[in-house]
């Protein structure tokens, strides 16, 4: 069996995730600050429901 010696380039590395591709066609790895700032983001621009209590009658 022949084995291929290994680019570790960064355009050739191995990658298994997740990414984004840039406006230059880039691969950019999603980090978990990435997830952890556009939870916050939403979650700033959430408006939960008002809790209506229902009256009888």
């Amino acid at each position: 069996m022949q084995t291929h010696p290994q680019n570790t380039s960064d355009q050739t590395r191995d990658f298994h995730g997740a990414a984004l591709i840039d406006e230059s066609g880039r691969e950019v790895p999603i980090t978990e600050d990435m997830i952890r700032r556009a939870c916050e983001t939403l979650e700033h621009g959430w408006h939960y429901p008002i809790n209506r209590i229902r009256q009888a009658g």
